[in-house]
Formats: structure tokens, C-alpha cells, sequence
């Protein structure tokens, strides 16, 4: 039987070019702020471009926080947080001053760059990846690989065996996480060619 996933739209954009791309691996992709969407998925993804304290006011209208919970914390299903909403994952955030959803300890903060001649913020463009330990969610991905970044805040994560890449920005940062069935990319794989679609396989694979 082909497995269901469900893209969480809770108003934060970014959705449709996560769909079209899975489509294209013959995922059944479902894009959805209903709770019984959520709970009948296979695995989730949470995507988002935009402001961390408007995100989770959104989650929590959409009473979609309990259900979530439920889904990756006890029933333990496979999720994959893309940029916010790898953020999302996060204890709390400077943008905002609100919790996260605390499911990987850490906290959001904006970047600080003194080279203002040669970094901005954001950070827009291709910068690459550093795989910091072995994953099912790298698989036949290289170390040093680009991906696609749009960002101005950064991931501070407190344990640091839930890093799975770090990426160089006039200095170090996470950009991206796992802790169990929980993934979280600060990049956008659907906007990343081959090395991105090659994320999605892994993530179906899981």
C-alpha cells in the first residue's frame, strides 16, 4: 500500500514546490490543515518561509499542536521540519520571544555577521553542507554538497549529537537536525536540484 504523506499548511508558503517535487517521485502528497489528515499520515512534512512567533500562533489556531505531538512524539511517525519549520522544532526563538514546539532542544537566533561587505542577511543563495554523522536521510549525499539557503536566523541546538550539518556563514552553523523519527533542514531541498531530490528519496525511504 503507498504511504500518505501530509504537508502541514498552516499559512507560512513554501508548500506548493515541496508538493510539485514529491509528486515527482510518486509520493501521494497531501497538503492540509486538518487534524485528520495529520493523524492518518505516514510521515510529515512541515515546511515554512516567514516569522517564527506568526508560524506558531498559526499551529495553535489551527489546534494542530496537540495532534502533532501525538503523531511524532508518541506514535512516532517520521517528520522533516524545512527551514522555519525546521526552526519550528526549536525550544524558542528570538523572533518573537515565544516556544517552539521543543521537540529537539535548541534555540533560533539571528545570525550576527560582522563582514557586512561580504555576508548579508539573509542569507540567500547556494553555501554548502558539512555531514556531521552517519544518517538514512544522507544517504548518497556528499560531504561539502551545496544546497539552496534563505535564511536570517540559525538553529542553536544544545546537544550536539542532533547535528547533522553544519554550514559556514562568516562562521558555523546547524543546518540540520535528528533526534529519531525528527529531521529538520535549514535549507530548502526542493529548491536544491538532484542533491535535494535525493534528500526526498531518503526521507520516503525512512
Amino acid at each position: 500500500m503507498p504511504q500518505k504523506i501530509t504537508i502541514i499548511d498552516y499559512g507560512m508558503g513554501n508548500i506548493f514546490s515541496i508538493q510539485k517535487r514529491l509528486n515527482k517521485l510518486g509520493v501521494d502528497v497531501v497538503v492540509s490543515s486538518r487534524r485528520e489528515d495529520v493523524a492518518s499520515a505516514d510521515k510529515l512534512i512541515l515546511p515554512g518561509v516567514g516569522h517564527f512567533g506568526r508560524a506558531m500562533e498559526n499551529l495553535k489556531k489551527n489546534n494542530l499542536i496537540e495532534i502533532l505531538n501525538e503523531a511524532v512524539l508518541i506514535q512516532k511517525k517520521p517528520i522533516l521540519g524545512i527551514c522555519l519549520g525546521m526552526q519550528l522544532l526549536a525550544t524558542s526563538s528570538e523572533e518573537g520571544s515565544v516556544d517552539g514546539l521543543n521537540w529537539i532542544s535548541g534555540t533560533v537566533e539571528k545570525l550576527k555577521l560582522t563582514e557586512a561587505s561580504r555576508f548579508k542577511i539573509p542569507q540567500i543563495g547556494w553555501n554548502t553542507i558539512k555531514i556531521e554523522k552517519l544518517s538514512k536521510l544522507m544517504l548518497g549525499i556528499k560531504d561539502q554538497e551545496e544546497f539552496y539557503f534563505v535564511h536570517s536566523y540559525k538553529y542553536v541546538c544544545e546537544n550536539p549529537e542532533n547535528v547533522l550539518n553544519t554550514t559556514n556563514y562568516e562562521e558555523n552553523f546547524c543546518s540540520a537536525i535528528e533526534h529519531e523519527n525528527i529531521y529538520g533542514v535549514q535549507y530548502h531541498p526542493e529548491k536544491s536540484h538532484d542533491q535535494g531530490e535525493q534528500l526526498f528519496k531518503n526521507f520516503i525511504s525512512l
